[in-house]
């Protein structure tokens, strides 16, 4: 069996050897062996796992997300979540919405907000984007099926909560996310109002007085912590949404 040290998967995975240590030290995502000598040694396995969680952070699953779905998926058999996505797969190849529509509002009733988003819908978009060709179809057909339900879901909670906040995208490219994020925290009681278009930077000036989440779609950068702290001491109460 070949072993690669820390340097050689950062180079072929195209990611810092800092970010490899968080995963493993912080996040609990990697258990590389070791040498004699105490060094990290990955194998083939370990690669594809540093695959797996980045296509799922790309995905916009937070990383401190990422441990329990990954076991999730191993377990998936047993828990019929990836039953549920093969259902879901199978809707969209009909290219039928009424009946995607009813078995989301059906699945959506018997399971929390967040297995729904991140144990299904997540999952089956990220299927959907490795494929260029008849997926994109489909991937079209699924986001306006979402955010129709996700914009439903929000209102229905509007008149029983007196929680006000605005949800921004920053720097983010899948606005679909922003709108299930939406859903996601309309179901902790938020009355939530989504600025539709995400921004390279948000202005919380603008905002004066309103409680404000922002969403990265991953784990936030150096500059965006440093913007994040500075917008906190000016007393603009931001929250990064998701971490």
């Amino acid at each position: 069996m070949a072993f690669y040290s820390i340097g050689e998967v950062a180079e072929r995975c195209g990611i810092n050897p800092v970010t490899l240590r968080a995963w493993q030290r912080r996040y609990g995502l990697l258990k590389p062996q070791r040498s004699e000598g105490g060094h990290r040694q990955f194998d083939e396995d370990d690669i594809k796992r540093i695959e797996e969680i980045q296509r799922w952070i790309k995905s916009g699953v937070p990383v401190g997300k990422v441990k329990a779905l990954l076991e999730n998926v191993q377990q998936a058999g047993h828990d019929g979540w990836l039953t549920l996505q093969e259902e879901m797969m199978a809707l969209l190849r009909r290219v039928k919405p009424d009946g995607l529509r009813r078995w989301l509002r059906g699945v959506a009733g018997n399971h929390p907000v967040d297995a729904v988003i991140d144990r299904i819908i997540v999952p089956v978009r990220q299927r959907l984007n490795l494929d260029q060709n008849t997926a994109r179809i489909m991937s079209s057909l699924l986001d306006g099926v979402l955010i129709d339900y996700a914009t439903l879901a929000m209102h229905a909670v509007r008149e029983s909560t007196e929680k006000e906040a605005l949800l921004i995208g920053w720097d983010i490219h899948d606005r679909t996310r922003l709108w299930l994020e939406g859903w996601r925290l309309s179901q902790q009681e938020w009355n939530i109002h989504i600025l539709a278009e995400p921004l390279e930077s948000p202005r919380p000036e603008l905002f004066p007085g309103q409680q404000i989440f922002v969403w990265t779609g991953h784990a936030p950068t150096r500059r965006q912590q440093e913007q994040l702290e500075h917008w906190r001491d000016q007393g603009y109460p931001l929250i990064l949404h998701g971490q």
